[in-house]
């Protein structure tokens, strides 16, 4: 595991902006590359979405860089299913674990302990787990029950989102098509975003 002052020694400093961009532009490309390539060889993504659709309820973790992607997944998910919460206060989420319950958790390096305490406690009390990283030995994924790795690098300070963007859109696209109640949703919410007015009008 590298920090990011780490990767900003060995990528970014003293280079030009554009030897940068382009070294940035090319890691990119590969990365996505690889990215395409294990979403079509692997089915974990399927596995878990087929779970989330079955579940009673449906809770998304994610904190420190991590917390932006859970809560793109959770906005995603919402968008079609019911019964999806961002975790933002986990004492209410482990205080009431009901069967049919889930966890998906989105834990990428560095892995940040409350986010790995917090799942851990979640299995322990009964509940479910999915989760979705960046290494195949990372924390909580002993204690998952289906894990989605998307494995990812970088040519800057940070890690590259595009990966583990990608596996996020495929994992909500993939549960919202397998939803038989989606459609319906989703037009309601439509109606009720015209109604309220809350979106500039685009035509």
């Amino acid at each position: 595991m590298t920090t990011p002052a780490e990767r900003f020694d060995r990528n970014v400093q003293r280079r030009s902006a554009q030897v940068l961009k382009q070294r940035v532009l090319e890691q990119q490309r590969a990365e996505f590359g690889k990215a395409l390539a294990w979403a079509a060889e692997h089915d974990a993504i399927e596995r878990a979405a087929a779970r989330i659709v079955s579940a009673r309820r449906r809770f998304v973790l994610g904190n420190g860089k991590s917390q932006a992607y859970a809560n793109l997944l959770a906005a995603d998910l919402s968008a079609g299913l019911s019964a999806v919460q961002l975790v933002m206060r986990p004492l209410d989420v482990l205080g009431d674990i009901r069967q049919g319950d889930l966890l998906v958790a989105v834990s990428m390096e560095r892995y940040r302990r409350d986010t790995v305490d917090i799942a851990e406690a979640y299995t322990r009390h009964g509940g479910e787990l999915i989760l979705v990283t960046d290494a195949p030995d990372a924390p909580l994924t002993g204690a998952a029950g289906i894990t989605i790795v998307v494995e990812r690098d970088s040519a800057s300070y940070a890690n590259s989102p595009t990966s583990i963007v990608l596996a996020l859109h495929l994992l909500a696209t993939l549960t919202i098509a397998s939803s038989k109640g989606a459609g319906r949703r989703l037009h309601e919410r439509d109606a009720l975003a015209a109604e309220l007015n809350l979106y500039v009008d685009e035509t």
